[in-house]
């Protein structure tokens, strides 16, 4: 395939996109960029991103798209209530931090837990109901997109190692779908996650360097 072609491919994409995968993009790029510099709009915008995207990903037939999409709905609700908690001090409970070796183990699990469980709900939904899924590219999508929301919740640096995974699988997914404005939005986040990756170590980093400190 060509250069032209693809770019053919991309205005034709870019024409087909609807209001509401535009708003949907924004928004994302939006919770992303506070999640950066841990600001807590990152769920209120967030919110509205997902649940336009439960939509989009059941029209599309990319189930595990649609399931992670609830996932972060309601795993946002529950880290707004984190991120906003304090304790007698008016200090939040929830600081930037690096995982250890147990929790690191714990995520691994997690993670291979929900691949095997949407892939074979995927593989079965794709020879009855949805001929145009792909089982094991958006099992994995959902699976790093599911750690990553999990550990973002508990501010863990970690998080942002999942969600880089999740953006380069989201890529190709959401172009092949057709959805060529979703793709670069998940192009863009892709970016942006090494940016927040590297602004949590440094968070991390002087975390405890205090906790050392005192």
């Amino acid at each position: 395939m060509d250069f032209q072609t693809i770019w053919q491919q991309f205005a034709d994409g870019m024409k087909e996109t609807t209001w509401l995968e535009y708003i949907a993009v924004f928004t994302g790029i939006a919770s992303v960029w506070f999640s950066r510099i841990e600001n807590i709009w990152v769920y209120p915008v967030g919110l509205v991103n997902t649940i336009i995207y439960i939509w989009i990903s059941i029209k599309g037939n990319l189930f595990g798209e649609a399931s992670v999409n609830f996932y972060y709905t309601v795993v946002s609700i529950y880290g707004w209530i984190l991120w906003a908690k304090k304790d007698t001090l008016q200090h939040h409970v929830v600081n930037i931090e690096f995982s250890n070796a147990k929790q690191l183990l714990q995520q691994i699990l997690f993670f291979l837990f929900f691949y095997v469980t949407i892939f074979f709900i995927l593989t079965y939904l794709k020879r009855s109901f949805a001929p145009n899924a792909i089982p094991w590219a958006d099992a994995f999508a959902s699976a790093t997109a599911y750690t990553g929301m999990w550990l973002m919740a508990k501010k863990k640096v970690e998080s942002w190692y999942w969600w880089i995974a999740t953006n380069i699988a989201s890529i190709p997914l959401y172009f092949v779908k057709g959805y060529v404005f979703t793709g670069v939005y998940y192009l863009i986040l892709l970016i942006m996650a090494f940016f927040g990756l590297i602004e949590w170590m440094r968070r991390a980093g002087r975390q405890e360097t205090g906790i050392r400190n005192l």
